[in-house]
């Protein structure tokens, strides 16, 4: 399993149950990683999406306990669902996109993590783990810099040595 983010420069993820930036060349960068894979998120990042509407073509999960049944996406209760519909499919095609606390809940399972860097400080109010503090996150690749709206980016790869076996 991996997860796909955007930070600032303070490892920031969103404000107001938002992203921090307009980023085009990051959200291309999200649609072409994430089409047609699995995407696993929390209820608030589904409710954050136009008309809390899943990601089109992709397998849409989400954790959202006392949530009611879609028919647009596959909605479970508890994380042992969750983690008991991830292991059906191939790891490689499995992105934890947000909200914070998916991020922290699923962060040691993943065995990579693909960080879009922005160059800004975009005052945000939750964030994600500072990888580079972490001594099982290394950079395995790193883009060079992109404008993009204004802002400079960097794709960042980072391989977690040490990642957890999903528990099911």
């Amino acid at each position: 399993m991996k997860a796909i983010v955007v930070v600032d420069e303070n490892w920031g993820i969103g404000r107001s149950n938002d992203l921090l930036f307009s980023l085009p060349a990051d959200m291309k960068h999200f649609r072409e990683t994430t089409r047609e894979k699995v995407v696993v998120m929390g209820s608030n990042t589904l409710l954050s999406f136009p008309g809390a509407k899943p990601l089109p073509k992709r397998v849409n999960i989400v954790l959202w306990p006392g949530g009611e049944k879609r028919e647009d996406c596959l909605v479970f209760e508890t994380l042992d669902e969750v983690f008991k519909e991830i292991a059906k499919y191939p790891a490689d095609d499995v992105y934890v996109v947000g909200g914070a606390m998916m991020y922290a809940t699923m962060l040691g399972y993943c065995s990579e993590v693909i960080v879009t860097k922005v160059a800004a400080n975009g005052g945000a109010e939750v964030f994600f783990k500072n990888l580079d503090e972490m001594e099982n996150f290394r950079i395995v690749s790193e883009s060079e810099p992109l404008e993009t709206n204004g802002y400079t980016i960097r794709f960042i790869t980072y391989r977690n040595d040490r990642a957890l076996p999903l528990p099911v």
